[in-house]
């Protein structure tokens, strides 16, 4: 039964349980036996917690749209009461630190009556986008063991995709939901700032660019999940429009006849995108096309300025290198232990440092520009309700290219800006964004496509990717390495 329920998505578990036909801890145990035979090639759950798992399973669990669902946390962006929290980190894991409380995302995900079985491998503080910590080491991905799950969602995407669970908690700094679940064949959505709140412990993260939500098979799963923890909480910095109806309800809803424009030709004159990765979007393209949209090559002008973004790269880089120094502190004081060089990697240190040499005015001086970006990016929606771009310009990457060294601590972060044009102009912007599995190359790994909206608009993501779901269907496809 175990290998019948992987290839079920969590609305169809969660229809199980509501039909009686399974209980919650049997939904359970099947992904624990799960996990425990595909993690030894995988790497993905680096925390279990199945005992505490089944006591929740088995006792009662809210009556919510994810009821006895099993999922797993990923070991950043939030806390879960009681279980460890590292970050990626040499320091927290010698440490063995554990968190004290849920953070308000993992309570909803409770609240839906979701059953968390652990948590997942991340690179050190998100930083990368691949999932290959020192502490922990790389995570494989099921398509292609060599290769790169993507980060810094990488153990949720590698979870989900090989059928441990059929959702894994995720967050996106710089395309940290987006970029996993290209790599592995997911559908991964970005909410728009302030949609899912990142409380109680900060109002924002990264200066506004972190938002949280998961990975998932479907787009039904990602909409039953928006819809389970959107919503803002008392005191939060920023609050996105409601949704005019429940999210669910816009997969298979008419979107109308929309205006999309097409790219395949990153911000960074630099970096060239890979012919798989176009092959991907032109299909997609196409076939927005065939469902009766209105389709046209084109990109925000913003985008078309060289030198423009060349200070987005510059400023970008002073705030992560803040917020990086900024982690670092705050994480010790909560551990009782400070950071120093020897409890992380040397790319992380050499941030760090740039980070501390940084004034706050200067700060201040990169938080108003890249602001003012978003603004004059934002505008080409104005004309447009929809943007599609690759999601990355790649195929998966093998592991090992991010690697930093004492000799190179800089190379993960340069080798990361490769990977991530099309994904972090909408961190900056806020705007929800979302990739979809609808390409494989020849060599079977996924490729995915990135639709990108107004801020607000996760309706209308929806709507359409259940619209390529059906006409680019993806959800037969099974990795070789899978339950």
């Amino acid at each position: 039964m175990t290998d019948d329920l992987a290839r079920l998505d969590a609305t169809a578990q969660a229809e199980l349980v509501r039909r009686g036909e399974v209980t919650p801890l049997e939904l359970v145990d099947a992904a624990i036996e799960r996990v425990m035979r595909l993690n030894p090639e995988l790497n993905a759950v680096i925390h279990p917690r199945f005992e505490e798992a089944r006591r929740e399973a088995a006792g009662g669990l809210p009556d919510g749209p994810l009821r006895g669902v099993p999922m797993v946390l990923k070991d950043l962006d939030g806390f879960s009461a009681g279980d460890p929290y590292h970050g990626g980190t040499r320091h927290l894991r010698d440490l063995a630190y554990r968190a004290s409380h849920d953070s308000y995302l993992t309570r909803s995900f409770r609240d839906a009556g979701a059953v968390i079985i652990g948590r997942t491998n991340t690179p050190e503080l998100g930083l990368q986008p691949t999932t290959e910590p020192a502490a922990y080491g790389p995570t494989c991905n099921p398509w292609d063991t060599t290769r790169s799950t993507g980060g810094s969602s990488g153990g949720s995407a590698a979870a989900v995709a090989s059928g441990m669970v059929p959702l894994g908690h995720a967050g996106d700094g710089g395309g940290s939901i987006r970029i996993p679940a290209s790599e592995c064949g997911l559908v991964g959505l970005k909410p728009s700032r302030g949609r899912i709140s990142l409380g109680p412990e900060v109002g924002e993260s990264w200066g506004g660019l972190v938002a949280r939500l998961a990975l998932t098979r479907s787009v039904r799963d990602t909409a039953v999940a928006l819809q389970a923890v959107q919503g803002p909480r008392p005191g939060d910095p920023y609050t996105a429009p409601p949704p005019a109806r429940p999210y669910p309800e816009e997969v298979g809803a008419d979107p109308g006849v929309l205006r999309v424009g097409f790219t395949v030709v990153p911000p960074d004159p630099s970096i060239t995108t890979h012919p798989d990765c176009v092959a991907a979007v032109e299909r997609t393209a196409a076939t927005l096309e065939q469902l009766g949209h209105r389709v046209e090559e084109g990109r925000p002008a913003a985008w078309a300025d060289p030198g423009l973004q060349e200070q987005v790269s510059a400023n970008f880089i002073n705030a992560f290198a803040v917020w990086t120094a900024g982690d670092l502190e705050v994480l010790g004081r909560l551990a009782g232990s400070p950071f120093d060089a020897s409890g992380v990697e040397p790319g992380t240190w050499a941030v760090a440092e740039l980070g501390r040499a940084i004034t706050g005015v200067q700060y201040l001086e990169a938080i108003t520009f890249l602001h003012a970006y978003a603004r004059r990016q934002s505008e080409w929606w104005q004309d447009h309700d929809l943007l599609l771009t690759p999601t990355i310009p790649e195929p998966p990457p093998t592991l090992g290219q991010f690697t930093s060294t004492e000799e190179n601590p800089l190379n993960g972060l340069v080798r990361s800006a490769a990977i991530v044009p099309f994904c972090a102009p909408f961190n900056i912007s806020g705007q929800p964004a979302m990739s979809l599995p609808v390409h494989w190359n020849d060599a079977g790994l996924p490729i995915g496509v990135q639709l990108v909206a107004p801020y607000g608009r996760e309706d209308l993501l929806l709507r359409v990717a259940a619209q390529l779901e059906q006409a680019m269907p993806w959800a037969g496809r099974i990795p070789p390495v899978h339950a």
